[in-house]
């Protein structure tokens, strides 16, 4: 009997499992590694095992196979993970001679990602200090007008007293009542810097009255002046010009006086005298008028030459005030006071100053100091007057006078004489808010600029 091999032997040993020898066919075959006795065949049948018993100090496989049941490469024995990846933990990776090598790179997706992470990073914490400059700056703002405001001089009373159903109904948009006074007196007597009483009977007139119309919308406004020398009934007094219900009652007498003429409903009233008018010019630096026409000097007026001129406060108080060398005596004056008040609005409103930081507490000082108004405008109705005028320009300030039919003389006095039907239809067009109707129906009525 030919003699086995120990290799032979080995073979057959592995192929039954008894340990004899086994038939031709078995030598040669590949090894099989023998069953797990660990494993169900449950598992195997639905494809699941329980985990590999641990390796040994070396990494290999406790049955020194290095290789699962299965074939696959031990889940932990320093080969690739069953996906192919790397090991989780490294611990089978080659190491190079010099050392370890690099950590491999993070995928292109995880480099947008976190770069996304990033930008979205910095963009908030942009809008978050963007924020916080927009909430200081508006902090600034709310204090400065607030501190401006609370300088401006109230009068006490300035309202007639009257029941609010014996006064004309609240219209659209916001009224002004607006006096520039010949106080004759060198004090002050209007602004914080009043030294004079604003009124005393018989000592002051409202040398320029005029309804300053703020629409809805705040995008327009418009400046009809009532001539001083205009007829008018005078609650309590008959009638007379306009200026006598100052000189007689003050503002409450003015008010109700226009309130019966204009069927409008006053909001708020404000004054400045001359002296304010001056110190206000001046704080502008001056302002440029243009003068339509050669004007010869007389025994009350200086002369002016046609052509732009650059007033002071003084120059343009004599301007403003001049009429008896003037061809339509009160009217042409009237006129002039639109031109000055033009010029003083462009400037304001389309010459920067209201945004230049160092010059607007000098503006705002001249402001308050030259100007009163009524109590009822609080500190929060100026804030909103000015946030509200923050997108009016010059263009949208229109200036009218009041429809006149004709001059009469009355006891000696010149008097202007309004129009009836046309005046009622302007009152009218104020009230409802509509005045580009007037406009449009009445083109020529408007005080254009001088060229």
């Amino acid at each position: 009997m030919p003699l086995v091999g120990d290799e032979e032997s080995r073979v057959g040993d592995a192929s039954d499992g008894t340990g004899g020898g086994g038939d031709a066919e078995g030598a040669g075959r590949e090894r099989v590694a023998a069953p797990d006795p660990h494993i169900d065949d449950e598992d195997v049948r639905d494809g699941s095992r329980p985990d590999p018993p641990a390796a040994d100090d070396t990494g290999a496989a406790p049955d020194g196979g290095g290789l699962a049941p299965d074939g696959d490469p031990a889940p932990d024995g320093g080969g690739p993970a069953p996906d192919g990846d790397p090991a989780p933990d490294g611990d089978g990776a080659a190491e190079s001679p010099d050392g370890p090598e690099e950590e491999t790179a993070a995928p292109p997706g995880s480099r947008q990602r976190r770069r996304r992470r990033r930008i979205r990073a910095a963009l908030v914490s942009m809008v978050a200090m963007l924020l916080s400059m927009v909430l200081l700056a508006a902090v600034g703002v709310w204090w400065f007008v607030d501190h401006y405001a609370g300088k401006v001089d109230r009068i006490q009373n300035a309202f007639p007293d009257i029941p609010v159903a014996q006064q004309p109904p609240r219209g659209k948009g916001t009224n002004f009542v607006l006096v520039g006074l010949d106080a004759r007196s060198d004090m002050p007597t209007t602004g914080r810097d009043a030294k004079g009483p604003l009124w005393q009977e018989g000592m002051q007139r409202s040398d320029a009255t005029m309804l300053l119309h703020l629409s809805a919308d705040r995008r327009q406004a418009y400046i009809v002046s009532i001539p001083r020398d205009a007829w008018v009934p005078v609650p309590g007094r008959g009638e007379a010009k306009v200026n006598a219900a100052f000189s007689w009652g003050g503002p409450p007498l003015l008010i109700d006086t226009l309130q019966r003429l204009t069927d409008i409903r006053a909001d708020h009233f404000a004054a400045i005298d001359w002296e304010g008018f001056k110190r206000l010019t001046d704080a502008l630096g001056g302002v440029d008028i243009v003068v339509d026409a050669d004007v010869p000097a007389g025994a009350d007026n200086r002369a002016w030459t046609a052509g732009r001129h650059h007033m002071n406060g003084t120059e343009a108080l004599e301007y403003v005030r001049e009429r008896k060398g003037l061809p339509r005596g009160d009217l042409d004056r009237v006129e002039r006071q639109h031109t000055f008040m033009r010029a003083v609005f462009e400037k304001l409103l389309g010459g920067g100053l209201l945004d230049d930081p160092l010059d607007l507490p000098h503006l705002l000082d001249a402001l308050t100091g030259a100007i009163s108004v009524d109590d009822r405008l609080s500190n929060a109705d100026l804030r909103d007057l000015v946030w509200g005028l923050r997108n009016l320009r010059g263009d949208d300030v229109r200036f009218m006078t009041a429809p006149v039919s004709g001059f009469r003389t009355v006891d000696g006095q010149d008097a202007v004489v309004l129009a009836p039907e046309q005046s009622a239809f302007l009152w009218e067009n104020l009230r409802a808010d509509t005045m580009d109707v007037y406009a449009r129906s009445y083109p020529y009525a408007e005080t254009l600029p001088a060229n």
